[in-house]
């Protein structure tokens, strides 16, 4: 029988830098999936995976090694509502979802801390194979705390187009130098968004996000991101919060918001029709395998 797994991607992070050298970023995942389907293959190819889904193939390959599910031929299916590019953990879903419907095809088990292990030699990774709101080193593929569930927030996520390239971007030379300079303001923005988190404040995640991803601005220009700031807080957001090595942004809102088309209208008018925007809800459920 196949197994089906599915993972929620990203907004970006809610908190992304370095503190006393160590790399970290507090996840932000939206009620938007991937859904990842393995099965056995008839193919001559050992794993038989859309051309386009190189590091899901990865994940097969190496979550098979580490099962020892040697001399079995896989097929995988991958079905996606995350947009490819963004910062919205697009391939992070791709292979947590690898990863567990893998094991859960073999019947074996695989654990978020194994998941993460296998994602961190592939690329740098999100956190979201984890449970909740987590604090999370995304270069070494480790976790570095858990923060609790989020509080009850929705999010507009707004799409300004482009891609980037995860693994070029933290090649980047002058990154450490940039984390030096946003250090002081980071750590306070991590402990605003611990803070909310921890009280279930969701104000104080805003605040500690929006710092975030200003501080972000000397790292990833965003040229959009002040105008959306100003037009958000008028309008009874509780911030903006920004994928810090992706192109999308999020307004962070609260749960009983009611204006969004109203919201939208007037980011599009004052920062462009390009834009393109995707409603929906900061989650904390985590993955789970499906009924087929």
């Amino acid at each position: 029988m196949p197994a089906v797994v599915r993972v929620p991607g990203s907004c970006g992070e809610l908190v992304q830098g370095r503190i006393d050298g160590i790399n970290f970023h507090v996840t932000c995942p939206v009620k938007m999936f991937s859904y990842l389907t393995v099965d056995f293959s008839t193919s001559s190819r050992k794993i038989d995976c859309p051309v386009t889904r190189k590091k899901a193939a990865k994940a097969v390959e190496k979550t098979l090694a580490f099962l020892n599910g040697k001399g079995i031929h896989i097929k995988l299916q991958v079905r996606s509502q995350i947009p490819v590019g963004r910062g919205m953990a697009s391939s992070t879903a791709d292979i947590t979802g690898s990863c567990l419907a893998v094991a859960a095809f073999l019947g074996k088990r695989i654990t978020p801390s194994q998941i993460a292990r296998i994602a961190s030699e592939i690329e740098p990774t999100d956190g979201i194979m984890y449970k909740g709101i987590v604090c999370f080193d995304h270069i070494r593929g480790t976790l570095i705390e858990k923060l609790g569930p989020p509080p009850p927030m929705k999010i507009l996520i707004v799409d300004p187009g482009g891609k980037v390239d995860t693994l070029c971007f933290n090649r980047r030379r002058d990154l450490h130098i940039l984390h030096r300079v946003n250090s002081k303001l980071i750590k306070e923005a991590y402990n605003l968004v611990k803070e909310g988190i921890r009280k279930k404040d969701f104000e104080l995640v805003g605040v500690g996000a929006t710092l975030s991803s200003l501080c972000n601005q000397i790292i990833l220009y965003k040229p959009e991101l002040g105008k959306i700031i100003s037009l958000s807080r008028k309008m009874g957001a509780l911030g903006v919060n920004v994928a810090h090595s992706g192109s999308v942004m999020g307004v962070l809102l609260p749960p009983d918001f009611s204006r969004i088309e109203r919201l939208k209208e007037r980011i599009k008018r004052e920062c462009g029709n390009h834009l393109r925007f995707y409603f929906t809800e900061v989650t904390g459920e985590g993955v789970s395998e499906e009924n087929v």
